[in-house]
């Protein structure tokens, strides 16, 4: 009875001993992993499409000074209260446009309205005494005339006489400036324009000084740029400009040096410079966007270029991922200095004109990775299925 449990006790301890042998090591299951991973990165096809494809080819790199700054209206005015009042009303908007004239900001005139009123009630009285005193004078003089009065007495009257009339001028010119004060409560457009800040709200309180809104000119955009001060033998009126505007990142704008400075930034050591579009019409509407280029002045070079969103950054190196044929490698590149114009980098070994390269890579690219082309794909696939 007592060799069955025996038996059954032997039986267990030999299958522990052999699920101990078949166990892995630890290190061994976290290495296999990340083998796999790469080995499946590298046998799993990439599907590419032509838009996913860039030819390496030439451009024109303009040679000159780099200019940086901001598109800026040539035409802009900060409205400042003129008056200490209180905002009533504002009546435009960041964006909408206004006209010459329009009434944007109005401000409590309660007070100036009180000072009018007292300033027309004085002119009014002055007027009144200088036309009694003017009579005064003309009655005097009748009567000297016939001898019935004296010269001095003729005299004090039209010193009382001059004495109106200064106190009429004075009370005049009180009126005159209540007036100008009232008008200065309603804040209106000096030109045909785009609100591009508005500064204040109904409640404030506007002391003198205190900016209200600003309106700009969108028709008369130039770019205000900067050009180091080593380079500034190298610009002159009148010269071509090429720069392209944060927003409009396709388009290259083509300008004219207006105005340089005559005086460098004390902090930067820049020279700004005005360049005016030679197409007003196709230039942005809006101000403050950065823009950056060249001034041409030693004509432009051909070169190989590569724009940043193709090139990989690593360790201080560039890659591309190159297409050759079915397959996919990673090239280290050289480039050059970024071209401010363009924006691209001048290739100066790395690929061969003519070849193809991704135009935007992703993270989990493996060097040797098979490719397909979508077209060739759905091509395949149609054959396929007319066969059967």
């Amino acid at each position: 009875m007592l060799r069955h449990p025996l038996s059954l006790v032997l039986v267990a301890c030999l299958l522990a001993a052999c699920g101990k042998g078949d166990k892995p090591e630890a290190g061994a299951a976290s290495a296999k992993p990340a083998a796999s991973a790469s080995a499946a990165a590298a046998a799993q096809p990439l599907l590419l499409s032509p838009e996913d494809l860039r030819t390496v080819g030439g451009a024109d790199q303009a040679q000159g000074p780099v200019i940086t700054g901001s598109i800026q209206p040539e035409r802009r005015a900060d409205l400042r209260a003129e008056v200490s009042a209180v905002v009533l009303q504002v009546l435009k908007e960041n964006g909408e446009p206004v006209h010459t004239g329009d009434l944007l900001v109005k401000l409590d005139d309660t007070a100036i309205r009180d000072s009018l009123s007292s300033a027309e009630e004085s002119a009014r009285a002055a007027t009144q005494a200088f036309e009694q005193a003017e009579r005064q004078v003309e009655r005097l003089k009748t009567l000297q005339a016939q001898g019935m009065t004296s010269v001095q007495a003729l005299e004090d009257a039209q010193v009382r006489r001059n004495t109106a009339q200064s106190d009429l001028a004075a009370a005049r010119a009180r009126v005159v400036s209540a007036r100008q004060q009232m008008q200065r409560t309603l804040v209106r457009a000096p030109f045909d324009g785009v609100v591009s800040d508005r500064k204040v709200s109904a409640g404030d309180t506007a002391q003198v000084g205190k900016e209200l809104v600003k309106v700009i000119d969108p028709r008369s955009m130039r770019f205000e740029g900067l050009v180091s001060a080593d380079r500034m033998k190298d610009v002159q009126a009148g010269q071509e400009v090429r720069f392209r505007v944060n927003g409009a990142p396709q388009t290259e704008f083509v300008g004219k040096v207006k105005r340089v400075d005559a005086s460098a930034n004390a902090t930067t050591r820049q020279l700004e410079v005005l360049v005016s579009f030679a197409d007003p019409a196709n230039a942005p509407r809006v101000s403050g966007l950065y823009a950056e280029g060249r001034i041409v002045t030693g004509g432009t070079t051909q070169a190989l270029t590569l724009p940043a969103s193709a090139l990989v950054q690593q360790g201080g190196k560039a890659y591309v991922w190159r297409v050759n044929g079915q397959v996919l490698n990673k090239v280290a590149v050289q480039l050059g200095e970024r071209d401010a114009r363009t924006g691209e980098y001048p290739l100066q070994g790395g690929v061969a004109a003519g070849e193809r390269i991704l135009r935007n890579p992703g993270s989990t690219l493996a060097d040797g990775q098979k490719v397909e082309f979508a077209g060739a794909t759905a091509t395949a696939a149609a054959s396929s299925a007319s066969m059967r």
